[in-house]
């Protein structure tokens, strides 16, 4: 077989070498040290958690090292390729703060290694097949579907793996140059293969997470380009790697069983292998047991699921940042206030079994988050949360901006500030008593069973007719303790619970009579401060309709 004269015939229009790409895409002009990482996430229209998770773990280990993190849309797929897809990406990542130095964009591309759309770079992809078929190390192969159905049904009933290779590849292997031509313009449609040499051999891959792989070596002989010309995954992104000069390389455990196929095409073309960073297989806990994450089944893979709910960026940050890296909590223990963007992420420390997606603990580190924020960082966040998820909400903090930062500010910036708040959709529902327009719709807390209804119309007549707006907190305090005496309540809560026959309740019954009544929860913030944020007229109509 004249491997030169099969290669033109295949790829007749095929100029650029090798050589050529080389120098197209030289080697990147970076610090000693710094990473080269991506993600590549196919435009199926569906983003997710995993995506997000390895997004973290390339953009720390570009960003910390003084090197380059770039977006590559793998859309070699044309059946699973949803129009948006890109955007959606995009939108989703900037909206969890992971920024890209260069690659694919909604207007194009940004850098000097594109193009970074797979589909946009099929001349690249096909120098380096021609390659191949040049070197006698791929070829044509004219099976139909059916006949590998064929093989494969055969395989099984044999007990053997799956795939084109040894006899089952001879016939193709087998064809004559006349033969492939004369099936080229009969128009036979043809995927072209590598063409394994298996030895017997095992590979060894160092993982930066998982340590020293072994493995068999390759014997298949996999599909570099399918039958319109473009590339497989296993194919595009070994010469993407190498042409966008990746250091490392972060992707699921799934793709384990594929690398030697990758490993052999590094080897064949005399390319330096990146680093593989192989990562642990998103969990939940299920009755009991762990399982992977489904998206037919839980919502919480979608990363639109944290958008839409309002869980902050950064707590979506620091919680995967806790699986990611086993020293993530201790370190933040230590240094609460230091961004998230400070700890210093190594591989060294990442686990490669199941990571656990739980829920309860990101929302709760979500209030821990928060309640470090600002009023103003709040408002900021809130606000543009609900532009897009609640327009109503967002009218109201437009309509109300000193009241709602007001609010906001009660309890923040002391040593153990409050925890009210866990989502920006859960702050709509606890901000509520803020507003008028919705305090209506709140489902109030029952008032305390300690006072009958017509203790509470003589207490709020009493408060009421004591109330002075401008009294400071303690002066307020004596007030309300004072009328506590009078009704027969304890003024002590452990006076209370020492002699309970003694006293109708404490003053704890009484003043959770007045959070009800000026915010419908028995647990609300401190009452004086929601006073002053409500306003002395709001304040009165709201206890005037209990006295």
């Amino acid at each position: 077989m004249n491997y030169t004269e099969l290669a033109e015939l295949l790829f007749p229009d095929v100029t650029a070498t090798p050589a050529d790409m080389e120098a197209k895409f030289p080697q990147r002009d970076l610090p000693e040290g710094a990473f080269v990482t991506r993600i590549g996430p196919s435009p199926t229209g569906f983003i997710h958690l995993g995506n997000l998770y390895n997004a973290i773990i390339g953009e720390r280990l570009a960003h910390q090292s003084g090197g380059v993190f770039y977006l590559r849309i793998e859309d070699t797929d044309d059946k699973r390729r949803v129009d948006g897809a890109v955007e959606t990406i995009l939108n989703a990542m900037d909206y969890f703060g992971v920024h890209f130095d260069e690659g694919a964009t909604a207007d194009g591309d940004s850098g000097s290694y594109g193009p970074y759309r797979q589909s946009e770079r099929k001349a690249i992809y096909h120098v380096f097949a021609k390659q191949l078929v040049q070197e006698g190390k791929a070829y044509p192969c004219f099976l139909t579907a059916e006949e590998v159905d064929a093989i494969r049904a055969q395989q099984t009933a044999n007990k053997e793996d799956p795939g084109i290779y040894g006899k089952y590849a001879e016939k193709s292997r087998s064809l004559t140059i006349e033969q492939i031509s004369a099936n080229i313009a009969a128009g036979l449609p043809y995927v072209l293969r590598y063409k394994a040499a298996p030895t017997g051999k095992t590979i060894c891959v160092e993982d930066a997470i998982r340590g020293k792989l072994e493995m068999p070596e390759n014997g298949m002989d996999f599909v570099l380009l399918k039958s319109d010309g473009i590339p497989t995954y296993h194919f595009a992104h070994v010469i993407d790697d190498h042409l966008m000069r990746s250091t490392h390389v972060i992707r699921g455990e799934e793709w384990i069983s594929s690398l030697p196929m990758h490993v052999e095409l590094f080897k064949v073309f005399g390319w330096t292998q990146p680093v593989y960073c192989h990562t642990a297989t998103l969990m939940k806990l299920d009755e009991g047991s762990k399982r992977k994450l489904s998206k037919r089944k839980d919502p919480e893979l979608a990363l639109a699921y944290y958008q839409q709910e309002g869980i902050c960026r950064e707590a979506v940050w620091e919680f995967l940042l806790t699986i990611l890296n086993s020293n993530y909590e201790e370190w933040r223990i230590a240094d609460p206030v230091s961004s998230y963007l400070d700890f210093p992420y190594s591989l060294g420390k990442m686990s490669h079994s199941g990571a656990l997606v739980d829920l309860d603990k990101m929302r709760s580190i979500a209030k821990d988050v928060i309640s470090r924020m600002t009023a103003q960082e709040v408002f900021d966040n809130w606000k543009e949360w609900c532009e897009t998820y609640a327009p109503d909400q967002a009218a109201l903090i437009a309509k109300y901006p000193e009241r709602t930062l007001a609010a906001l500010n009660i309890g923040r910036g002391v040593p153990k500030p409050r925890r009210d708040l866990e989502t920006w959709k859960q702050a709509c529902d606890f901000m509520a008593f803020y507003y008028d327009e919705t305090f209506a719709d709140i489902a109030a807390d029952p008032m305390p069973e300690e006072a009958d209804e017509a203790t509470r119309k003589t207490f709020f007549q009493m408060y009421l007719d004591r109330y002075d707006h401008a009294d400071d907190s303690a002066v307020w305090f004596d007030k309300v303790k004072a009328i506590t005496a009078e009704l027969g309540f304890a003024v002590k809560p452990k006076d209370y619970k020492k002699n309970p026959d003694q006293f109708k309740g404490s003053i704890v019954h009484i003043t959770n009579m007045l959070r009800i009544a000026l915010t419908g929860h028995a647990n609300a913030p401190d009452i004086w401060e929601v006073s002053h944020v409500l306003g002395e007229d709001i304040t009165r109509a709201r206890l005037s309709k209990w006295a």
